[in-house]
């Protein structure tokens, strides 16, 4: 991602939290720590998140398939409402 390889990345730990927070440390990253299909496709549509943050712990094959097919089948918005919010969150330091 850093180096502009990769439009999208996955990053798993433990409980994800961890991940998600090193993940959201690089340039250009919104990670989003995902338990569940809904949240993971609520994070690609209204937050343009990028990098999917799992918890090794927590998720199962049945809902990691689903919170992938959510994920991958995802797109950001092009609500202006949206994309406001997102560059808002973008301003923050």
């Amino acid at each position: 991602m850093a180096e502009g390889r990769a439009d999208q990345a996955v990053v798993c730990c433990w409980t994800g939290t961890g991940a998600s927070i090193a993940a959201n440390k690089v340039a250009g990253v919104r990670a989003a720590l995902c338990a569940d299909a809904t949240t993971a496709a609520g994070a690609r549509e209204w937050n343009d998140a990028n990098v999917l943050a799992l918890s090794l712990r927590l998720t199962s094959r049945q809902v990691l398939t689903e919170i992938l097919d959510a994920w991958f089948a995802g797109t950001p918005s092009t609500d202006p409402e949206d994309a406001a919010n997102i560059a808002y969150v973008g301003e923050i330091r």
